[in-house]
C-alpha cells in the first residue's frame, strides 16, 4: 500500500477551520455549468445541501463565493476564482513531489483489498461474487462514486457513459483531473427501455412512455443511468410531470427489472442484461462504455497490477458472454482522461 499527500485548506487564524472538501468540486462545477442546479446534479448533491454549504463556506471565510443572478445562472465570486486556481497550482507541485508517497508494508504482504465506489452493473458485480477481482466493492451513483474517489475515499470508481455521446461525460470531467487520474476500461454494455413482457403498449421510443400513459420506474438521482433518463427526457421536449411514475426510485437495474416484472410499473431504463433475466422486453437506446477511475501513481501497486491482469483474463470474458449485451473486449487498458473529452 502506497499513502500519498492530497491537499486540504484551512484558515491560517487561531481557530483554525478547514475548508468541506465538498467544496472545490462544487466550485468547479459552477465555473464549467453556469448553473447552481446543473452543478449540483454534476458532483451529486441535492440543491438544499449545495446550498447549506455554500452558505457555510462564505460565513467561515467572511466573503462570497458564488454570485447567483435570478436568469443569469451562477458566476464565481473572486475569492472562489483565487482559490480555484490556488488549488490547481498546489496539486501541480504536489503531483510532482511523488517522492513524498509511503510505502506501508501490510501485515498480510501488501495484499489489501481496493476499495471501489461504483455504478451499479451485472457484470462486475458477478466478476466480484465470483472471486475474480480482490476489491471492497460498493455501489452508488456514477457522480456520487467519483464524488467520493475525488475525495480519497476510494481508490477507484467506476461510471459510465454513452459511447456514441461525447458530452455525456461532461459532467464527470469536472471531478477527474488529467494529470493525476487514469481510466481503466471495463466492458460495454447495452441500455435501453425496459419493458413488461410482450410490450402490451407497444412503447418504441421513451417518448412512448408518456404518450401511451406507461407506468415509468425512475432510478434515483446522481446515478449514471438517471442522467441519461433526464437526457432523453428533455430531447423528447417532455417535463418529469408528464412521466407518470417519475418521482419513484429505485437504485439498481436488477430492483428496476423486478419492479417491471412484478407488475408495479411498465417501462424503465436498463441494462439489457437485467431485462433478460426477468424476461422482459427491450428497446435498445445505445452502448455505453463502463469505465473504472483510478490514480496515475496506484499503478504501479502490486494490487493494482492484480487487478489489471484480473481484468485481462478470461474469466471476465467469459462472464461477459453469458451477459446479453456486455462486450469485454479491451478490459484492462490503462487510457488517459482525454479518452472522455468531447473532441477524443
Amino acid at each position: 500500500m502506497r499513502l500519498i499527500p492530497d491537499i486540504a485548506w484551512r484558515t491560517a487564524e487561531h481557530d483554525s477551520r478547514v475548508l468541506d472538501a465538498r467544496l472545490l468540486p462544487l466550485l468547479r462545477a459552477i465555473r464549467s455549468r453556469s448553473t447552481l442546479r446543473s452543478a449540483v446534479a454534476a458532483v451529486g448533491l441535492s440543491y438544499r445541501s449545495a446550498w447549506d454549504l455554500l452558505g457555510a463556506q462564505t460565513r467561515a471565510l467572511g466573503a462570497p463565493l458564488v454570485v447567483l443572478q435570478r436568469g443569469r445562472g451562477a458566476r464565481l465570486a473572486p475569492l472562489a476564482d483565487r482559490l480555484l486556481q490556488a488549488d490547481d497550482d498546489a496539486r501541480q507541485v504536489l503531483e510532482e513531489a511523488a517522492g513524498l508517497a509511503v510505502k506501508v508494508d501490510s501485515a498480510r504482504g501488501g495484499s489489501a483489498r481496493l476499495r471501489c465506489a461504483a455504478s451499479h452493473d451485472l457484470l462486475l458485480a458477478e466478476f466480484v461474487a465470483a472471486g475474480g477481482l480482490e476489491l471492497d466493492l460498493g455501489f452508488r451513483g456514477s457522480m456520487e462514486s467519483l464524488s467520493a474517489y475525488a475525495a480519497g475515499h476510494v481508490e477507484l470508481a467506476g461510471f459510465h457513459v454513452l459511447a456514441d455521446e461525447r458530452d455525456s461525460a461532461t459532467p464527470y470531467l469536472s471531478v477527474l483531473n488529467a494529470r493525476r487520474d487514469r481510466l481503466v476500461r471495463f466492458a460495454e454494455r447495452e441500455q435501453g427501455l425496459m419493458i413488461a413482457p410482450g410490450n402490451p403498449k407497444r412503447i418504441r421510443s421513451f417518448a412512448d412512455v408518456a404518450q401511451r400513459g406507461a407506468r415509468f420506474i425512475n432510478r434515483q438521482r446522481g446515478s449514471g443511468t438517471r442522467a441519461l433518463i433526464d437526457r432523453l427526457l428533455r430531447r423528447a421536449g417532455l417535463t418529469p410531470e408528464e412521466v407518470k411514475g417519475y418521482g419513484d426510485e429505485e437504485f439498481t437495474h436488477l430492483a428496476v427489472a423486478a419492479t417491471i416484472a412484478a407488475g408495479r410499473a411498465d417501462a424503465g431504463v436498463g441494462v439489457r442484461a437485467a431485462a433478460a433475466r426477468f424476461e422482459l422486453a427491450f428497446v435498445p437506446l445505445g452502448r455505453e462504455r463502463y469505465w473504472l477511475a483510478t490514480r496515475r501513481q496506484a499503478l504501479g501497486e502490486r494490487r493494482m497490477e492484480r487487478l489489471l491482469a484480473a481484468l485481462r483474463g478470461a474469466s471476465l470474458a467469459r462472464l461477459a458472454r453469458r451477459l446479453a449485451g456486455y462486450d469485454a473486449t479491451g478490459a484492462g487498458e490503462v487510457v488517459p482522461i482525454s479518452a472522455l473529452e468531447p473532441d477524443a
